[in-house]
């Protein structure tokens, strides 16, 4: 009984390590890898602290370590011309309780949204016709299915 369970323990070690090894993509790291990756870590504070908040050491202690990298801001300009032109569009938010834009609850006091080109009529027909060969149709109950789910005898093979 100790052997069997002894092998079906490694079994299923084995399986585990296989597929830890499969969902990295760029395969194992190499010693050095890790101990770089180690050493960064180490250097920049992103290191969980020995505390129980779940904080890093580079947030329990700021100072010790260098600043992170900040993304650039938006200047004063390209706030004040985005503010503009959601001004000019309505897409601000109404004053009252409802939620909408302003382009929404008056939208003929701002320009019209750009409309995306329609598919025409020859292509929505054959859409339908390609449809009702292939029974891709809602059945006509309740159940949600389509037709070819339940009649798979009346339409070509997927």
């Amino acid at each position: 009984m100790r052997n069997t369970l002894s092998a079906l323990t490694l079994a299923v070690l084995a399986l585990s390590a296989g597929l830890a090894l499969a969902q990295d993509p760029g395969g194992p790291k190499t010693r050095e890898q890790v101990r770089a990756e180690l050493m960064e870590a180490i250097r920049t504070g992103d290191m969980p602290a020995n505390d129980e908040t779940g904080r890093m050491l580079n947030e329990v202690n700021p100072s010790a370590y260098p600043p992170k990298v900040v993304a650039p801001c938006k200047t004063r300009e390209q706030v004040r011309a985005e503010l503009a032109e959601a001004r000019r569009t309505g897409n601000i938010p109404s004053t009252d309780e409802s939620g909408c834009l302003l382009n929404e609850i008056n939208p003929s006091a701002y320009p019209p949204k750009p409309v995306v080109p329609c598919k025409t009529r020859e292509q929505v027909r054959a859409e339908l016709d390609e449809a009702k060969r292939t029974g891709n149709m809602p059945a006509p109950d309740e159940s949600g299915c389509m037709l070819r789910d339940m009649y798979p005898d009346l339409y070509p093979k997927r």
